[in-house]
């Protein structure tokens, strides 16, 4: 409505969706303060901090705690992943590291995870898993996850799986604890 009228509008809502379709610029609002402001795809793409990581999208960004050392995120559960090859690299030290689900893709040298959950939605699949001890959300197109997944009666199934993270460094986030 609001390209239609040409005004500038101010539109107030808690639904992260809702705004990321209608908004030219979002303002994320925490407890009175501004977390970050920017276009839609901006704050989705390279979010300033945890709060805006976990607010913007849906699902929402999957944040692995650890230990950066060797060019790997370690979590408490020893499992390593790999930091993207390109652009900055947090320090040694303790981190959190925030993968979109759509950024997980099957990957034979991957890390092992166990499906907990397929979710079939027409153009993707959403797939709950456990990697180590974390619980984890992926977002993998159709064609990657096939009709593998399901048994005959239609359950969801839990065969041998790897994943990895892609290497493009705006796909990854890193926040210092």
């Amino acid at each position: 409505m609001h390209q239609r009228l040409a005004v500038t509008t101010v539109y107030v809502t808690h639904d992260q969706i809702e705004a990321m379709t209608m908004a030219d610029k979002i303002v994320v609002m925490n407890n009175g303060y501004i977390e970050q402001a920017g276009r839609p795809l901006d704050l989705y793409d390279r979010p300033a901090n945890l709060f805006v990581a976990g607010f913007i999208g849906s699902p929402a960004m999957n944040m692995l705690k650890g230990t950066v050392t060797n060019g790997a995120l370690h979590t408490e559960d020893g499992t390593a992943w790999p930091l993207p090859v390109n652009g900055a690299r947090p320090k040694d030290g303790p981190a959190v590291y925030g993968v979109r689900p759509e950024h997980l893709r099957l990957d034979a040298g991957g890390i092992p995870a166990v499906v907990q959950l397929v979710e079939p939605t027409g153009s993707e699949t959403q797939v709950l898993m456990k990697v180590g001890s974390q619980s984890m959300v992926g977002g993998l197109s159709r064609a990657r996850v096939g009709q593998a997944w399901r048994d005959p009666a239609g359950a969801a199934r839990s065969p041998p799986l790897c994943i990895c993270s892609t290497s493009n460094p705006v796909r990854g986030s890193e926040f210092g604890e």
